[in-house]
């Protein structure tokens, strides 16, 4: 883990609300892929700036524990454009625990990251953590995914 100061940047994307209990997200957030994915999301935003692909996790109820909202989609230049359906997100700028997971994305390399993240004593925010999908995750049997976490200012 390190800690990096990002600078607040915009995305559009899907959205879904779900939580941890009872595994919710484990068939929510994969369901949110395949619609993005299948319908060809990424072609349809608006301003984009690059082909990455963000998973935000926001408007969290109160911690990890609760309700959030996970969006996926791609960073943008503006928001001028929102299409019908989708979200409009902003990173703010702070700093952020940034993780790298490397392994196989199909048996869970990012989520059993996510595992020991929960279990590591962070100042946390919970205002906007996310996963960047740029080149490095697209071997999907050796995808490296950068996971960043928003950290309290001290």
């Amino acid at each position: 883990m390190t800690t990096e100061h990002i600078t607040s940047f915009k995305v559009i994307g899907i959205s879904v609300r779900t939580t941890n209990e009872n595994n919710q997200a484990a068939t929510d957030i994969p369901a949110l892929w395949n619609r993005f994915l299948t319908a060809g999301i990424a072609q349809q935003i608006p301003n984009k700036t690059g082909d990455e692909i963000y998973t935000i996790y926001t408007a969290y109820e109160k911690d990890h524990t609760r309700p959030y909202t996970t969006v996926l989609g791609c960073r943008v230049s503006s928001f001028d454009q929102i299409p019908e359906g989708m979200e409009a997100v902003e990173i703010a700028e702070g700093n952020y625990a940034r993780f790298t997971t490397t392994g196989k994305i199909n048996e869970g390399s990012v989520f059993n990251e996510w595992l020991k993240i929960w279990k590591t004593p962070l100042p946390r925010k919970y205002t906007t953590d996310f996963e960047l999908y740029g080149v490095k995750a697209q071997d999907p049997e050796n995808a490296e995914v950068p996971i960043f976490i928003a950290l309290e200012n001290k």
